[in-house]
């Protein structure tokens, strides 16, 4: 089986792109905390608030100055976090949205919301405890 690119790297990260990376897990982080103790959800917090919209830009922006080093499979973690819930969630409204009557497509939207937000906060931590020791995310 051949090796990911993100399984090794080629070139040490610059101390300059590692903290950047924490600060892209800093922003998803707050934006997952403004989830959970606003009246707002995790999941649209998540997807929809400043922090965590800034902290995607940002890894676009710096996506191709880090590849070859374990960073890159940090940005690709945080980018799939993000496309992943909102495809789950865009998934959701579609079965459980606006068409469905009110009893029947409340509770399993609420329980989408619910389940994804706490995968995204899963991912969120994981992520940056790995950055914080240093280790690759898988692919």
């Amino acid at each position: 089986m051949d090796a990911s690119p993100h399984d090794t790297t080629t070139v040490a990260a610059d101390p300059r792109h590692v903290s950047y990376t924490h600060l892209m897990y800093g922003l998803h982080a707050f934006a997952v905390l403004m989830g959970l103790f606003t009246s707002a959800s995790i999941v649209g917090q998540f997807l929809f608030s400043i922090p965590s919209i800034v902290a995607v830009i940002m890894n676009y922006a710096r996506r191709n100055s880090v590849r070859g080093t374990m960073l890159a499979s940090h940005f690709s973690w945080q980018l799939r976090t993000f496309w992943w819930a909102f495809a789950w969630m865009a998934i959701a409204m579609l079965l459980f949205g606006p068409f469905v009557p009110l009893l029947v497509g409340y509770p399993p939207l609420v329980a989408s919301m619910v389940a994804v937000g706490l995968w995204v906060a899963y991912r969120v931590a994981r992520g940056w405890m790995a950055l914080r020791d240093e280790r690759t995310m898988p692919v």
